[in-house]
């Protein structure tokens, strides 16, 4: 492997919503509500999908990636360990803060270490979109919530 293959990535987005109603948006039941085809699934049944411990899966391009859940402060963050089986590890964290008008600015920092030289590549073209990532995060979440864009 060479060397880079690690990225750090930090960025912000903002919900009509306060914290304590937009955190929900960023568990893995919530963000069934966002975004579309995410299903996560929990090998033991759980009435609090935001535990540190909890583990679950999900499947995006074909691919499981498996998450478990490192830390929250409902209302104010989460964050969680990740990995999609070589191809790439590492946490993901939200934070949210208290924005004008009743709205949160949402925090998401992507911390990612490809696993394979061959992983490295798809890994710098996701740093090289993240800021239109996030910005798809924030029209998705502006149309589950019926605002205009």
């Amino acid at each position: 492997m060479s060397a880079g293959l690690r990225r750090r990535l930090a960025g912000r987005l903002r919900v009509a919503l306060p914290p304590a109603e937009a955190f929900r948006l960023f568990t893995p039941y919530g963000e069934r509500d966002w975004v579309e085809g995410w299903e996560p699934r929990f090998p033991e049944r759980v009435t609090d999908d935001t535990e540190p411990g909890t583990v679950f899966q999900a499947r995006a391009d074909g691919a499981a990636t498996t998450w478990i859940v490192l830390h929250r402060e409902p209302g104010r963050s989460v964050s969680y360990a990740r990995l999609r089986e070589g191809v790439h590890a590492g946490t993901v964290g939200v934070t949210l803060a208290a924005a004008e008008r009743g709205h949160s600015d949402v925090t998401v920092t992507y911390d990612l270490t490809a696993l394979t030289a061959e992983a490295e590549a798809d890994l710098a073209a996701f740093a090289a979109g993240y800021p239109a990532f996030l910005r798809s995060w924030e029209d998705a979440i502006a149309a589950h919530l019926g605002e205009a864009p």
